[in-house]
């Protein structure tokens, strides 16, 4: 019995208009500003016409990745709320996979903007199958108190009744043909620009590394002298990695990449002591990544920051599965190592439109 999992941040999947760029620039986009615009109300009306020609585009696309992700389960990060889902679904989705994905699940979680983690679930696994959600739990409330994780590293800026998760750990329990498996769906805290001398990860990383050790005990918690025989998946976009390709060169004299290790990163509880297993890692070293970073060409890098963890029980039953990345949505602009470049979707553009700034991963698994 194989079933298909899969998670992709879908880059703002958003049902309202924001406005604030009329007065922070920093929040305006780049098209606006080549225009004079003389009140808020042509800026709003301009703002609209954008927003919506843009994000036709790039539904399609983000569409068009779904479908080559052929999923099963699909865990979905950046989702506005339940009726952007809906409509992203039945107007999108289903033009080109069909009678797909009926369940939806989505729990409002703790982000300023709004964005959520979700899941979409097909009725019924390829094999034919059947998929049910038992219950869903949110761990959006958990404080750092809860969970005795606060420390000096979150004392600057945080404080111990502060929430754990900046979206969710959205909990499924499921059973798919009458087997069970639990998933964790998450979205990490992001990295942001640097601040107090530090770079904008170092910056944030106390608060991912809270994150992970939430995640971790909540799931020995609920697999309590249990572990060596859990069935689980922890998916999403953990805005960290634990090595990165570096890239050096330029368009005339050609591209350099280079595989470079952390020394630290969020995503070591995890893995340091074989507790998941990111499946990831079973791909070579230069085609692991799942976003393409660039602030211009003294700062260039490939990078995975979307994950599967697998249970080391569901590892071992699937040792020899390795995850497909479905690179096709990726904008002109990424810059792929040799051998690697796939054929985009139509109406791509250099920066934009496209899928998302993420890359999908998707893994078929034996249950």
């Amino acid at each position: 019995m194989t079933l298909r999992l899969g998670t992709f941040n879908i880059e703002n999947l958003m049902s309202r208009f924001d406005f604030s760029g009329f007065r922070n620039q920093l929040r305006q986009d780049r098209v606006i500003r080549l225009f004079e615009v003389k009140s808020e109300a042509e800026y709003q009306r301009l703002e609209e016409a954008r927003t919506i020609a843009h994000t036709d585009d790039t539904r399609q696309m983000s569409a068009l990745a779904i479908a080559d992700c052929d999923a099963d389960i699909l865990c979905l990060q950046e989702a506005d709320n339940m009726a952007a889902l809906q409509a992203f679904e039945y107007g999108y989705l289903f033009r080109m996979v069909g009678n797909g994905y009926r369940q939806k699940f989505l729990v409002e979680g703790n982000d300023s903007r709004g964005i959520d983690v979700a899941v979409l679930m097909r009725p019924e696994t390829r094999d034919g199958k059947t998929i049910e959600c038992l219950n869903v739990v949110s761990h959006a409330g958990l404080t750092y108190e809860d969970l005795d994780l606060f420390d000096d590293a979150l004392a600057a800026g945080n404080r111990p009744l502060d929430r754990i998760f900046k979206r969710d750990c959205l909990e499924l329990n499921l059973r798919i043909g009458g087997r069970p498996i639990t998933l964790f769906v998450v979205h990490f805290k992001s990295m942001g620009p640097a601040r107090d001398g530090l770079d904008g990860r170092a910056a944030t990383m106390p608060v991912r590394m809270a994150e992970a050790r939430a995640v971790r005990k909540i799931i020995e918690k609920r697999f309590a002298g249990q572990m060596a025989d859990a069935i689980f998946a922890i998916c999403g976009d953990m805005n960290d990695y634990q090595e990165r390709i570096e890239i050096g060169g330029d368009r005339r004299s050609g591209y350099s990449f280079v595989s470079q290790r952390e020394a630290t990163s969020a995503l070591d509880v995890f893995s340091h002591d074989g507790f998941a297993e990111n499946v990831v890692q079973r791909r070579p070293e230069l085609d692991r990544w799942t976003l393409f970073h660039s602030r211009g060409p003294q700062e260039r890098h490939l990078c995975q920051l979307d994950y599967i963890w697998l249970s080391p029980a569901l590892a071992r039953h699937n040792a020899k599965a390795v995850p497909e990345i479905i690179r096709g949505g990726q904008p002109f602009r990424t810059l792929f190592p040799p051998g690697q470049d796939v054929e985009r979707f139509p109406r791509t553009g250099w920066d934009r439109p496209k899928a998302s700034d993420h890359c999908p991963v998707v893994v078929s698994l034996e249950l």
